[in-house]
């Protein structure tokens, strides 16, 4: 299997919305680390955040919301272009640096109100990412089966 081949199989497996969902709302784990100057808590949310996007397996259908945003990203990790995903990513990335510095610090307020910052930056980055999808993607909202997507690059 070449890695086109495995970015595919986490991508297809983390587009379920547990995955998903379950990854987004464990950011602020990402924290305790942090908080802890632990390396063991480091060790322990880093092997949930890595095993998270393979753990649950493929979704039924790819209607849900999280599930678009999901394979949006996976098509648009692969062209990347230089738009408004990209600053919004970046910034999410920013504030969740800020989130963890403060918590490194001690400092409560401002590590909770980066993360919130962080997720809710992400929730915006996601609806981008579905927007993205269904633009370069054919989808046909009456046909249900995961498998429907087609491009559009197709004669």
């Amino acid at each position: 299997m070449d890695w086109r081949q495995a970015k595919r199989a986490v991508f297809a497996r983390h587009s379920n919305p547990w995955s998903a969902w379950t990854r987004w709302a464990s950011a602020p784990l990402m924290l305790i680390p942090a908080w802890r100057h632990s390396w063991r808590d480091a060790a322990l949310v880093g092997a949930w955040m890595a095993i998270n996007p393979v753990v649950f397996g493929k979704p039924a259908h790819d209607r849900a919301w999280s599930t678009r945003a999901i394979l949006g990203e996976e098509l648009w990790i692969e062209q990347l272009p230089m738009d408004t995903a990209m600053a919004v990513d970046a910034a999410a990335t920013a504030a969740g640096i800020t989130a963890m510095i403060a918590a490194h610090r001690h400092r409560a307020v401002p590590a909770a109100a980066a993360t919130a910052a962080m997720m809710g930056l992400l929730m915006v980055y996601w609806e981008l990412m579905a927007r993205y999808l269904d633009r370069n993607m054919g989808v046909d909202r009456d046909v249900p089966s995961p498998t429907r997507l087609v491009r559009n690059d197709s004669p």
